[in-house]
């Protein structure tokens, strides 16, 4: 299997001053934003977001099983995770059952693959799973962004998506499923008209794709 080369270019945290014009545009769309300095901080902060006894539906994301939230958020006590309970499901006869879950959790949390200094934040799928929910179907949404993924223009963020995200991905899931993965669908989200819906937690170090 040919080993792909991370494009440095994507690969380097943002400097002090692209944080701060990237919050300020966050802020101005109606995204709040908080800046971390590790994914140790980001974790606490996370699950202090997320109220007790909802249901929450954790994306499948290489930064959450980092910092440990993704098993932090499956084997919560204090609200009803998504994803054991998709598990539980037949997916030959309740697919039904399972975009259902998917598709309107009470909170979604998971990662994005680039956010412009303009404030718009770019999500790419094979599936377009967590899309739906991210765009209107969860009653919330937060997202957990290493600051590497920060680009200066939406045409950045296209590149970012192509030429970085697509080739690591494409050879994680041959690995893991045997199957090539695909830039089947995008969204880009540039503003937000329910306050509060939309958090995001931005981490000094290098996490995910």
């Amino acid at each position: 299997m040919t080993t792909v080369e991370p494009v440095q270019e994507f690969t380097q945290l943002a400097t002090a001053e692209q944080i701060s014009a990237t919050v300020h545009a966050l802020e101005a769309n109606h995204m709040r934003t908080i800046v971390v300095e590790t994914g140790e901080e980001a974790r606490p902060a996370v699950l202090e977001m997320i109220p007790s006894g909802v249901e929450v539906f954790h994306t499948a994301s290489r930064t959450l099983e980092r910092i440990g939230l993704a098993n932090a958020i499956a084997t919560s006590p204090r609200f009803q995770p998504v994803r054991p309970q998709m598990a539980a499901l037949d997916r030959a006869t309740q697919q039904r059952e399972i975009r259902t879950l998917a598709a309107r959790p009470d909170v979604i949390v998971g990662s994005v693959q680039a956010i412009t200094e303009q404030g718009q934040v770019l999500l790419a799928s094979a599936t377009g799973s967590q899309l739906g929910p991210a765009a209107s179907g969860a009653g919330s949404v937060i997202w957990v962004v290493g600051t590497q993924k920060l680009v200066r223009t939406l045409d950045q963020g296209y590149r970012r998506i192509q030429e970085f995200c697509y080739p690591l991905e494409n050879e994680r899931t041959r690995r893991v499923y045997g199957q090539a993965s695909a830039i089947n669908k995008l969204l880009i989200v540039q503003g937000e008209a329910v306050p509060d819906r939309i958090r995001i937690v931005l981490v000094k170090q290098l996490l995910g794709f």
